[in-house]
């Protein structure tokens, strides 16, 4: 059970580039949650899925001298929601359709691959910690500051716009 949830049920054994795989698988499952539950769904969804990931993670990885196998990838799934909080929020806040804001669903993506591969700063020394928390909270900073461009970039094509 522990290598299902860690590969987000297989994602995270595509080839290549395991972590896009996660973050793209990501988005349907987004998606399909905020349809049916709206934003606070996803928030306590993604809330679970980090724990679960967390134990099954941790489980995964003892006795292994690499911390973060590429295969895992439920931790990318948990970044890609949180920077997709932004675009859920609006959604609901505004009363437009998901797929209205797609350009924040763009951004969302692209930010939170940038931010997951480059680590920097608060992702970087989150990932440094060599545990599987340390797995799970460098995405959730990614996730972060991936959320926090989207809204940067959400304000400034208002602010061209007006």
């Amino acid at each position: 059970m522990n290598k299902i949830i860690a590969t987000f049920f297989g994602v995270g054994l595509l080839k290549p580039a395991p972590g896009t795989w996660g973050s793209l698988a990501a988005l349907p499952v987004a998606y399909a949650v905020l349809s049916i539950g709206g934003f606070w769904l996803l928030v306590n969804l993604t809330f679970f899925v980090f724990m679960s990931g967390w134990i099954a993670t941790r489980d995964l990885i003892r006795g292994q001298k690499d911390h973060d196998p590429s295969y895992i990838v439920i931790d990318e799934v948990v970044g890609q929601w949180i920077a997709l909080f932004p675009v859920g929020y609006g959604a609901m806040m505004m009363s437009v359709d998901l797929l209205a804001l797609y350009p924040g669903w763009i951004a969302a993506f692209v930010l939170f691959r940038l931010f997951d591969i480059w680590k920097p700063w608060l992702v970087g020394r989150a990932d440094a910690r060599g545990d599987a928390l340390g797995v799970m909270l460098d995405d959730v900073v990614a996730g972060v500051f991936a959320a926090l461009g989207v809204i940067g970039l959400a304000a400034l094509f208002h602010l061209v716009l007006m």
